[in-house]
């Protein structure tokens, strides 16, 4: 059994993320001590190895959760995937060692640009994303995004934080009042409308998300400030009862 601090100097991923995923229910610990602390086997650590692995390729974490707890998941096929994009991003790291090492001997008159490119390794994360992103959340997501340009996309995640900042301004009401459940129910639409289909349940467990720690709730408590995204996640829970 390994400690949370172990596995996370171990793994290189914060003990504050890992604590993340234990609440989402992502990767829960083999078992707690008496005190609480969280303690973890050759199992949990085989699983955060494929959580990693989908985070390379950009899964959102709502879908590695559905895609690792499948039936069906091929844990040899997504350690293969893992092995070939590691050994990817080696050659890329060498070619730019590579090209630096030159650079130091010729200097910048023969520079190099192809030692910048990373397409295979982004041609390579494409196709192992297309062979695990069947969950119809995300292959409505990736239908709703394939033609958005980066200004639409920024513009769109503006008003999505933006309903985040409205709920800031909301913190001092009750979460079960009628204008702040008026406010999850926009939420859902924006997500709805923009992502994919947003039912009770994935929003109740986006609103465990938003309140888990981490980058979600930073982000939120930045827009609308501290205790935002509990306050969310809280209104959330109410509206979907």
């Amino acid at each position: 059994m390994k400690t949370v601090n172990e596995v996370s100097k171990l793994t290189g991923v914060s003990i504050r993320t890992l604590q993340y995923y234990d609440k989402i229910d992502l990767l829960k610990p083999a078992e707690y001590t008496e005190s609480g602390y969280r303690l973890y086997d050759d199992a949990a650590l085989e699983r955060l190895q494929q959580i990693l692995l989908f985070r390379e390729l950009e899964f959102p974490l709502k879908d590695i959760k559905d895609i690792v707890t499948r039936s069906d998941f091929d844990k040899k096929k997504a350690l293969d995937q893992q092995i070939k994009l590691l050994e990817l991003k080696k050659e890329h790291i060498e070619n730019l060692i590579t090209m630096c090492r030159g650079l130091k001997k010729r200097g910048v008159r023969n520079l190099d640009f192809n030692a910048f490119d990373s397409s295979k390794i982004d041609e390579y994360a494409k196709k192992a994303k297309e062979q695990w992103g069947n969950t119809p959340e995300y292959t409505e997501y990736e239908e709703k995004s394939k033609n958005r340009t980066k200004d639409a996309e920024r513009t769109m995640m503006a008003d999505f934080m933006k309903i985040f900042e409205e709920f800031g301004t909301m913190k001092e009401m009750d979460p079960a009042s009628t204008e702040v459940q008026a406010q999850v129910k926009k939420l859902q639409s924006f997500i709805n409308e923009h992502y994919y289909k947003c039912t009770n349940e994935i929003l109740s467990g986006l609103g465990k998300m938003y309140a888990g720690g981490g980058e979600f709730t930073e982000n939120i408590d930045k827009m609308g400030g501290e205790g935002t995204a509990e306050f969310t996640h809280q209104a959330i829970k109410i509206y979907c009862k």
